[in-house]
């Protein structure tokens, strides 16, 4: 593959609307919300059929992400193999999310073609006293667990972590969970779309209650007490969140910017979370400017590249 083929490319976020969501996005995060009442989600990084962000700059400018995995999938590395392996999202909630749960990769309740999804959270902004929802605070039963569903009392059950901004929070599949309102965070995720909820707080939508999916979820849900594994860290600049066998996430600070590469094996994303000074991404004489809520994707293969100006970006890699 010509070597003008790895150069790294701005993408332009798939942008969705929900019920609960906000427009801080659009404030904050340079994200349009193209006509959508709110912007709940930026999908900075998909391949996703049900929405792929899309390339801006260099030789790919115009195409899918989607499109470009499957046309020339020796860009994204040999860890991904046959299935794009991550989205990376900005989510801004105004209100509560529903209380929801997502499948492992091997549970039967998955209609096929769907895949598990293990995710994390890194929190930007958060009100004060903004609160995630995770796990149960004691083990329950089933039964325990369909009873709170039906009469309305799961939320008694459920774990409740006050947030700030910097928190890092890893998530298995089969954890209960829900992002509370006015918390804006990033999410790394595996490449799923698929979420089963068992709470809304008697929300309507259109007039109706939202679908929920109850029989699924007791299928998938760990029942047990859950406590949020131990934040990573790390030397000078660079604060290693989470390596699993989906992704790799870090965190990278620099007041004067910084140099790294990107190997063989794996595409390099970044999702600009500051940037000051005129910050700017070189690579061999070509230079993308670099913008509060940016996102940036580097071919696997890409060798060095270097990062000129104050910036704050979450590094994730496969």
């Amino acid at each position: 593959m010509p070597t003008s083929d790895r150069q790294p490319m701005q993408l332009r976020p798939h942008v969705t609307q929900a019920v609960w969501g906000g427009n801080r996005l659009a404030r904050g995060y340079g994200v349009d919300p193209r006509g959508l009442p709110n912007a709940a989600e930026a999908w900075a990084l998909s391949a996703h059929p049900r929405g792929s962000s899309a390339v801006e700059t260099g030789p790919f400018a115009g195409q899918t992400v989607e499109r470009l995995f499957a046309t020339r999938p020796g860009l994204f590395g040999s860890n991904c193999g046959d299935r794009f392996p991550v989205i990376v999202k900005l989510i801004d909630a105004k209100q509560d999310l529903s209380v929801q749960v997502h499948p492992r990769d091997n549970d039967p309740v998955l209609l096929p073609g769907e895949a598990g999804k293990t995710e994390c959270w890194y929190i930007l902004e958060a009100a004060l006293g903004a609160k995630l929802y995770l796990g149960f605070r004691e083990a329950v039963t089933p039964a325990r667990f369909a009873a709170a569903i039906e009469d309305g009392t799961i939320m008694g059950y459920v774990q409740a972590y006050t947030v700030a901004p910097g928190d890092f929070y890893f998530i298995p599949a089969g954890t209960l969970h829900a992002i509370g309102a006015g918390v804006l965070l990033a999410e790394v995720q595996q490449s799923s779309d698929t979420t089963y909820r068992v709470y809304d707080y008697n929300r309507l939508q259109d007039g109706q209650p939202r679908q929920l999916h109850v029989q699924q979820a007791l299928a998938v849900t760990d029942l047990l007490p859950w406590e949020p594994p131990r934040q990573k860290q790390g030397l000078g600049d660079t604060r290693r969140l989470c390596a699993c066998e989906y992704f790799t996430v870090a965190e990278r600070r620099s007041p004067s910017g910084f140099s790294d590469e990107a190997g063989d094996e794996s595409f390099v994303h970044l999702l600009v979370l500051e940037a000051h000074g005129g910050a700017n991404l070189n690579w061999r004489g070509t230079e993308l400017p670099l913008a509060k809520g940016g996102s940036v994707l580097i071919p696997a293969g890409a060798g060095g590249y270097s990062v000129d100006g104050g910036v704050r970006v979450l590094v994730t890699t496969v």
